[in-house]
């Protein structure tokens, strides 16, 4: 082999070396900003406090529930009544989930009472959490 045909071949092999080591800092950056992004749109929707507040009302009915998930559902009247676009009247009816068995086995205590449960709102759940978006952490008998 000529010492021109050596030269450019090792010329080609130092320029598929630093290609390469390019191609592996834009992927190992590209991997990163994925995960970054990934984990903010998560925290977003998932663990991020959309709205928190309180509801008043008649607590209708708690309930475990779920196929693979067991999660704790329930239902608050509100009261009052409102009209759909049909015409017909309907009940404020505010459904709920809970995380936490002990606030579960409270709200046992309060069904068919007045009751103000305090909630946080999220964008979104996640199947083991609830079927709602609003969790209830803490519940208050109405003086």
């Amino acid at each position: 082999m000529s010492e021109f045909h050596q030269v450019l071949k090792e010329g080609a092999t130092e320029v598929k070396r630093k290609t390469w080591r390019i191609t592996k800092r834009i992927l190992l950056i590209m991997l990163s900003l994925g995960i970054i992004i990934g984990a903010v749109l998560f925290w977003f929707n998932y663990a991020w406090t959309y709205s928190d507040g309180t509801r008043a009302g008649t607590l209708i009915k708690v309930s475990n529930k779920g196929y693979i998930f067991k999660t704790y559902e329930g239902q608050l009247n509100t009261g009052g009544f409102q009209t759909n676009p049909q015409g017909s009247v309907i009940s404020n009816i505010w459904e709920f989930s809970v995380t936490k068995k002990d606030i579960y086995q409270q709200l046992q205590r309060y069904e068919g009472k007045e009751a103000i449960l305090f909630y946080k709102q999220y964008r979104r759940a996640l199947p083991w959490q609830g079927k709602t978006t609003y969790f209830v952490y803490k519940i208050e008998p109405v003086r």
